[in-house]
């Protein structure tokens, strides 16, 4: 199904601009106060496409509603979900995006850092779309596609269901959030207000992926006190904190049980900040594993780790501390299969190839689907995440947008 002109182009160039990089070390929320800027405009936006609702909160979120254009009254009401905010790993300050037309294979060559080169070897999905129109940052900052592709395709949704009312569907709950990227993106999320059956973020990568399994995902502290003397005449009293905390990152394995030498299903923990100096010291690490109950495992492995460490370093103590934060949606999804089967069925209908994959990550929708909003990932065509080399095809993000349309009339279908 063709639902051409899109929009999804000229929102994504539009969105990408505005910066709602997320602080990580932040204790408001949202962690940034820029990431309302987005949500001021996206609001303005749906109520010029005549979506009465929309409105952002405090907080920052996004609720609008497109209303049903069925007359079946029991149609299960859908959400669909982006977030606005971008990764701090890389800047997202003054993003210039660059359309590459009818991509040719070679090379691309960013020109504010010609360092900065995308290639179809380091970004194999590249090769494959090669005569796409392809939009990448300028070199020294990340583009935002994660997930402001998202955004793009849901408004883009919005936009063409608006306008063509002949489209069967139910009602549809749209909803942008903030912080996503630091892993708060539904702490302030009112699951009342929002009033949903079903959900799906738009946050996955290649074209056809339908992710409906997660990491689970705990947090994992360790907080050092060492021995404080003066440096002058510190022998036999002095004990650093930091470096036993040093030495703490010496002690983890570097070629398993970690980010870099792990894939598929396998678990890892990873070190995520360190801080400190000679009295008092902190190590942080994320804890993930598809099967929650490994969880434990890999926190008492860490444990023993730090018990060893410490040991070498007497009168130094430590305390550890534990937090979820969130767990494999498939635990939710395994028991409502057509959530993902009627998602697959749409991309068949808009002829592309499905690949259903699993997430070494999360989404908003991981914690979503245990609020009572069993909630799968759909592609959006962004790839290179949260680097300078992050780039997305315009047509994958059209194709999302065809996706989508057939899914809603699938759920209406399905209706009564």
């Amino acid at each position: 199904m063709k639902n051409a002109p899109y929009s999804v182009e000229e929102r994504f160039v539009r969105y990408v601009q505005v910066d709602t990089t997320a602080d990580p070390l932040s204790t408001t929320f949202p962690s940034s106060e820029k990431q309302k800027d987005l949500s001021r405009l996206l609001v303005e936006e749906l109520k010029e496409i005549g979506i009465a609702d929309a409105a952002n909160d405090e907080w920052g979120y996004v609720y609008a509603t497109i209303p049903a254009t069925s007359t079946k009254e029991n149609i299960p009401t859908i959400c669909f979900c982006s977030h606005m905010d971008t990764a701090p790993d890389c800047s997202g300050t003054n993003v210039k995006p660059i359309i590459h037309r009818k991509y040719d294979g070679k090379p691309i060559t960013l020109p504010d850092d010609p360092s900065q080169v995308i290639t179809v070897e380091a970004h194999p999905y590249l090769k494959e779309k090669i005569g796409d129109d392809i939009i990448t940052a300028s070199g020294t900052t990340l583009l935002g596609a994660d997930d402001k592709a998202g955004v793009a395709i849901i408004m883009d949704l919005a936009t063409q269901l608006m306008n063509k009312p002949h489209i069967p569907h139910g009602k549809i709950r749209i909803l942008f959030t903030p912080d996503e990227e630091v892993g708060r993106g539904v702490e302030q999320l009112d699951m009342k207000r929002l009033n949903a059956d079903y959900g799906y973020t738009l946050d996955g990568g290649e074209l056809g992926s339908i992710e409906d399994e997660t990491f689970s995902a705990d947090a994992m502290t360790f907080r050092i006190t060492g021995i404080s003397a003066h440096p002058g005449y510190a022998k036999g009293k002095m004990v650093h904190a930091a470096k036993v905390a040093g030495a703490l990152l010496s002690a983890l394995p570097l070629e398993e049980w970690c980010p870099e030498a792990t894939s598929g299903r396998e678990g890892f923990v990873h070190p995520v900040a360190v801080n400190g100096g000679l009295e008092e010291a902190s190590v942080s690490f994320i804890v993930r594993d598809h099967d929650t109950a490994k969880l434990a495992e890999h926190e008492s492995r860490l444990k023993g780790i730090m018990d060893s460490v410490i040991a070498r370093f007497p009168g130094a103590t430590y305390t550890s501390t534990i937090s979820e934060q969130y767990r494999n949606m498939k635990e939710i999804l395994r028991d409502v299969p057509f959530v993902t089967d009627y998602a697959i069925k749409a991309m068949e209908k808009a002829g592309i190839v499905p690949q259903p994959t699993i997430i070494r990550g999360g989404t908003d929708g991981s914690r979503m689907s245990f609020m009572g909003l069993p909630c799968p990932n759909i592609f959006t065509g962004e790839m290179g995440i949260h680097s300078r080399q992050e780039y997305v095809s315009i047509q994958d993000m059209q194709l999302a947008v065809d996706t989508l349309i057939e899914l809603v009339q699938i759920w209406e279908q399905h209706g009564n």
